[in-house]
């Protein structure tokens, strides 16, 4: 697959206890982009993210991956494979830094092309100080630029991102965007699903919210709907600045 290529995912519905979550959700995933997702706590965010992932089985939907509609069982595979998912607390392996991103190395490789790409991977991640110190004793943000490196390496064309700085104070906020932002130039396309937009602003190609679930352009709210007049306003202002 690759990293120009986009997923669109259309008509996403999910249940939980006959309670609608999730209703006719529709997001485009494109290569290279950055979407930040915000909305209440218990919309159904990280739900969707699961969803989109693969992870979490939706009631209807359908993935498009550049030739034609399929199910999102039939799509699932695919989507596993290409699709990487990243919780706000990273899961981290027993062992050094090294050895949880000596997992993320394909098995195939030789010894000798294992150790020079981990070597890359922390030097990327901004962690070869720590490549001997056990990953669990590190802070978020260090155990959050671990999962970023083991990304790198696995070279998912899709990575979402569930509050990937929460609890980070502003050093380490500003390092996982620095690493975010190589991702986004290297092709990746992200979805980051946050509280506090300003945050990736400098990141952020679009902003989506999930309000009453469904996802909408958060000027819906501030302007009441009308997005086209809005965009030919902003459209005559960078023709005329």
């Amino acid at each position: 697959m690759s990293h120009k290529a986009k997923i669109n995912y259309s008509g996403i519905n999910k249940s939980f206890s006959g309670l609608k979550l999730i209703n006719d959700v529709n997001i485009v995933l494109y290569g290279g982009k950055s979407m930040v997702l915000t909305g209440d706590n218990g919309t159904g965010k990280t739900t969707l993210l699961r969803v989109l992932a693969g992870l979490e089985k939706p009631d209807a939907g359908y993935v498009n991956f550049g030739c034609a509609d399929i199910s999102w069982k039939q799509a699932r595979k695919r989507l596993l494979e290409n699709v990487m998912y990243l919780h706000q607390r990273p899961y981290m392996f027993c062992g050094s830094v090294y050895r949880n991103l000596a997992l993320a190395v394909p098995e195939s490789m030789t010894a000798s092309h294992t150790v020079e790409r981990v070597n890359q991977a922390m030097d990327w991640g901004m962690l070869t100080r720590y490549a001997h110190t056990p990953a669990r004793n590190l802070s978020g943000g260090q155990q959050q630029r671990i999962a970023l490196a083991r990304a790198w390496l696995r070279r998912s064309p899709v990575l979402l991102l569930d509050e990937p700085v929460a609890n980070m104070d502003g050093q380490s906020i500003t390092r996982t965007i620095k690493l975010l932002h190589r991702l986004k130039n290297d092709g990746i396309s992200l979805l980051i699903c946050s509280h506090n937009y300003p945050i990736f602003d400098s990141l952020a190609d679009s902003h989506v919210e999930l309000v009453n679930k469904r996802l909408i352009d958060p000027r819906e709210i501030k302007y009441g709907g009308n997005i086209t007049s809005i965009n030919q306003e902003r459209s005559h202002d960078n023709a005329v600045g």
